[in-house]
């Protein structure tokens, strides 16, 4: 019985100092989902129960895995942390500091994908591949950069900084920086050629295809009052 009770406390102070460890670590993804999630409490909701956070330690260990040239264990890491996260983050993928991956489930990270600084990442993202081509054949993301909810980034393409990419976009073109994107399609609108806002609103951004109509709506209105 004493035994089995030393064994249980080992245990609890690993865990203890694995999420020390963790919190120390990944201090910035910590304040950073604090700061752009309005639902988080407190640093131990993040740490203990983000799913996104969570498939970042994973792929952390998984990466290093990879660099050292051991594909195999660096896949099966991956696979794990897609089995309990719902996050799908290949091992060969390169990304920066502070991203936020809001609930998760369903985002998949293709192996040459890059993914710069203080980047967010809704549900059910994908930045994919078209083809069955070698090398670089992933998105590389810029820094500051929103993708919204169901977004598919797809091929080897480059999203520029401070930019939007709209709820359920298909972007298979170069995005410059602080645009908005929106449609299927992908199409680029700019906002003044400013930096957006934190508000990370990627549901209601501006359309061109509205914009457009909008004006021929009041073209034909001017019109109609002539004659």
């Amino acid at each position: 019985m004493t035994v089995f009770l030393y064994i249980i406390g080992a245990l609890i102070i690993i865990a203890v100092l694995k999420l020390v460890v963790i919190s120390v670590v990944f201090r910035d993804e910590i304040r950073g989902a604090m700061e752009r999630d309005p639902a988080a409490k407190d640093a131990l909701e993040v740490l203990l129960l983000y799913q996104g956070l969570h498939a970042l330690v994973i792929y952390r260990v998984a990466h290093f895995l990879y660099g050292a040239r051991m594909f195999f264990l660096a896949r099966y890491f991956s696979q794990v942390g897609r089995f309990f996260t719902g996050i799908e983050i290949h091992p060969g993928a390169t990304i920066g500091k502070n991203l936020f991956i809001d609930h998760g489930m369903g985002v998949v990270v293709g192996e040459t994908a890059v993914i710069g600084d203080n980047v967010t990442i809704y549900q059910g993202v994908t930045l994919g591949g078209t083809g069955k081509e070698k090398g670089k054949r992933h998105p590389t993301v810029g820094n500051n950069v929103v993708v919204g909810t169901g977004a598919q980034v797809l091929g080897n393409i480059t999203i520029g900084d401070n930019s939007y990419i709209g709820a359920n976009a298909v972007v298979v073109k170069d995005v410059p920086p602080n645009s908005t994107v929106v449609g299927v399609p992908g199409r680029i609108t700019k906002q003044d050629g400013k930096k957006m806002d934190i508000a990370l609103d990627h549901a209601h951004i501006l359309d061109p295809i509205m914009q457009s109509m909008d004006e021929l709506q009041k073209r034909i209105e001017k019109l109609e009052e002539k004659r």
